[in-house]
């Protein structure tokens, strides 16, 4: 993901001439592989990869079978490939918005090295296959619903971007699912468990994406992404919102103690990881206006950098208790 700070792509660049149908880019096979990693999100499905494995692993503990097995690696290669896939898809279907945002314009599309037909066979292939690969290799009901969140990301969550601030919520349910993905294929149905792994997921992403749109609301402005800090400047609602859903998650992510998935120490940490959180929404809150706006965007980039923490330290806290026990 490109800074902030990162200079606008040339204007002889992104109005240059268009690449052709399979157009490569210029620096060879490492290019290409460079540009297929920012087409895919490598860093974003990586995050899907791995929430899709602890979904596995929790799903496994309940079955009573061994959380390391083929159906794992199939699991997570075929939930990442349709991340993957889903991704680039994206990347099409906004490659103009793309080209007017700091952060974005340096993407293969925007930049004209790679085409939209190259980038649309990409994506289609890597989602279809890997939805395919998953119900052969581990089950119908996965390969299904992976497929169903990704139409859900692309013909939801994506157009409503452009439209209404509800795409934040929208998008925040495909956002959610890779952990209850990660379950059924090892399971091979849906579970209250899986359940509790959705809303976690589901009420991270509002602290999480919201300080990112905090930290990048000119930027989306530019693109006429309607996140909710663009469409209510002052801040007000969006931390009002972060400071919502981090109670929230709270009793929600104490929950796995209380049906068995975990035990005392995951109860007490997942309590301190919450409440600390929460700490640093209330700072964001506090800062938001004038004369401190200033530093809102350092405290909104601390907030960030909470919410990456708190995810993975979480989930290796539950699995740990779990190992513990």
């Amino acid at each position: 993901m490109s800074s902030a700070s990162q200079p606008l792509v040339p204007h002889a660049q992104t109005n240059g001439p268009v690449a052709s149908p399979l157009a490569v880019s210029r620096g060879g096979v490492i290019g290409l592989a460079q540009d297929y990693g920012e087409l895919t999100k490598a860093g974003v499905t990586s995050l899907v990869m791995m929430t899709a494995w602890w979904g596995f692993y929790f799903g496994a503990f309940k079955s009573g079978v061994s959380s390391v097995s083929w159906t794992l690696v199939h699991a997570v290669v075929g939930i990442g490939l349709v991340a993957a896939g889903t991704a680039a898809l994206n990347e099409v279907m906004e490659h103009q918005t793309d080209g007017r945002m700091r952060r974005t314009a340096l993407r293969p599309l925007p930049a004209k090295r790679m085409s939209l037909v190259h980038a649309l066979l990409a994506g289609g292939m890597l989602t279809l296959g890997g939805s395919f690969y998953l119900a052969l290799f581990t089950n119908p009901l996965t390969g299904t619903l992976t497929l169903a969140t990704s139409v859900m990301y692309l013909a939801a969550y994506t157009p409503l971007k452009k439209i209404h601030p509800i795409c934040t919520f929208i998008g925040a349910i495909p956002g959610a699912m890779p952990g209850v993905l990660g379950w059924t294929a090892a399971r091979n149905r849906l579970d209250w468990e899986a359940l509790v792994l959705f809303g976690i997921v589901f009420l991270w992403q509002f602290p999480h994406f919201f300080s990112i749109a905090w930290l990048y609301r000119e930027d989306y402005a530019r693109g006429s992404i309607r996140m909710l800090p663009v469409v209510e400047a002052d801040g007000r609602s969006t931390v009002r919102n972060i400071v919502f859903y981090s109670l929230l998650l709270i009793p929600v992510s104490l929950a796995p103690s209380y049906l068995g998935m975990s035990g005392r120490i995951y109860l007490v940490g997942a309590f301190v990881l919450g409440v600390a959180l929460l700490w640093f929404g209330l700072r964001l809150a506090r800062l938001r206006l004038p004369p401190a706006a200033a530093r809102s965007k350092a405290t909104a980039r601390r907030l960030l950098q909470a919410t990456i923490f708190y995810l993975p330290l979480l989930f290796a806290l539950m699995m740990l208790n779990i190992a513990a026990r």
